[in-house]
């Protein structure tokens, strides 16, 4: 499967940011991964139907309640994205 990758600029690190991004892709049915950049950002990878992925995107510009999200940046992924969803 290939995907759509998320780009999350704010404050996204040390909010419970990416184990959200998971359970919150979950429930919308999709695969992937979500991870710290060493540059502050997280990066999400997922894939799974245009809508699931519009609502997850539409999701990552709120994030959890600590997080303070000030960008969003979408590309498309040519590469597999497997199934489940991990945190690294």
């Amino acid at each position: 499967m290939s995907g759509v990758r998320f780009i999350v600029s704010g404050k996204v690190q040390g909010v419970f940011f990416r184990a959200s991004a998971r359970n919150e892709a979950m429930r919308l049915g999709l695969h992937g991964f979500a991870r710290n950049l060493a540059d502050g950002r997280v990066e999400v990878l997922a894939s799974g139907s245009e809508e699931a992925l519009r609502e997850l995107e539409q999701w990552l510009w709120e994030g959890p309640p600590a997080a303070k999200v000030t960008e969003v940046v979408r590309s498309n992924h040519a590469g597999e994205v497997r199934a489940g969803f991990l945190v690294f």
